[in-house]
């Protein structure tokens, strides 16, 4: 079971990753030795985006994966980045501003407390984010409400090893790699908490288990990179539509209404900033 860890209040959260947001990237570059990008091409692959899809990227942080989906979806798809560290989301606004072409929006707030309209997303990315959320269980049960039936989802995130010499060698990883990069960009304080959460995140079967009671069908979890990575591949298989709920016209959808958008809402039914 997880080890009991103190999750800092969200507010706490959101300020942490304001702080190492103008060093993310080049941190994930480097402690990585790049290999969270191809960990994320990965993921990406998993989500299976196709042209005209609408995805969701919840935790988008500096927006590196929200890039990489609107890439797949284009010309008529969309891609929503959802971010409560206002730095994180102007670093990904910056990089989308470089490449205007693409299909994305990016939205600021609280995953788990945004009013998200339910059945907006064909598919739903959250890359190391969910072990950062007040609760795991909820942030899955916001990745299903989004979704349309026969949607997809994937959750990317740090794993702890079932095996004692790969979770020997990521705690020495994390206290000799880790926590001397930080000291050096006086950021220790921000990175020791990255220790603490992997200790206390869900196991692979723990979140497949959650993923379950949240109403997934299909949760299948990935060890990546020896185990030192998960992969949570999420799906809703259905036989057929949902029943219309009384008072809905024959063959509605309730997941995914026909409804009049406001011109200054997002596809989620959230305003959008001016």
């Amino acid at each position: 079971m997880p080890q009991p860890f103190a999750q800092p209040e969200p507010a706490a959260m959101f300020r942490l990753f304001d702080r190492t947001a103008p060093t993310y990237d080049l941190l994930n570059d480097v402690l990585s030795l790049g290999l969270h990008r191809l960990w994320k091409r990965q993921a990406v692959a998993r989500l299976q985006p196709r042209p005209g899809a609408r995805i969701v990227d919840l935790c988008c942080g500096t927006g590196d994966l929200a890039l990489l989906l609107a890439e797949r979806v284009r010309p008529h798809g969309r891609v929503i980045g959802v971010d409560g560290s206002a730095a994180s989301l102007e670093q990904a606004r910056q990089r989308a501003a470089e490449r205007p072409w693409l299909p994305l929006e990016f939205i600021h707030g609280d995953v788990l407390t945004l009013p998200l309209a339910p059945g907006a997303a064909d598919g739903v990315m959250m890359a190391y984010g969910l072990r950062n959320l007040a609760s795991v269980a909820a942030g899955l049960e916001v990745m299903r409400h989004l979704l349309k039936p026969h949607g997809r989802g994937v959750v990317l995130d740090f794993n702890r090893p079932p095996h004692p010499l790969w979770a020997q060698a990521q705690r020495r990883y994390l206290q000799q790699v880790v926590a001397p990069v930080a000291r050096v960009l006086d950021l220790e304080g921000e990175y020791a908490y990255l220790e603490r959460s992997i200790a206390a995140f869900a196991t692979g079967t723990q979140q497949e288990t959650l993923a379950r009671q949240a109403g997934f069908t299909v949760a299948r979890h990935h060890p990546v990179a020896g185990g030192l990575m998960g992969l949570l591949e999420l799906s809703l298989i259905r036989n057929g539509p949902e029943p219309a709920p009384p008072g809905w016209p024959p063959g509605a959808n309730p997941v995914d209404p026909p409804v009049r958008r406001d011109p200054d809402q997002s596809p989620l039914g959230i305003p959008t900033a001016r």
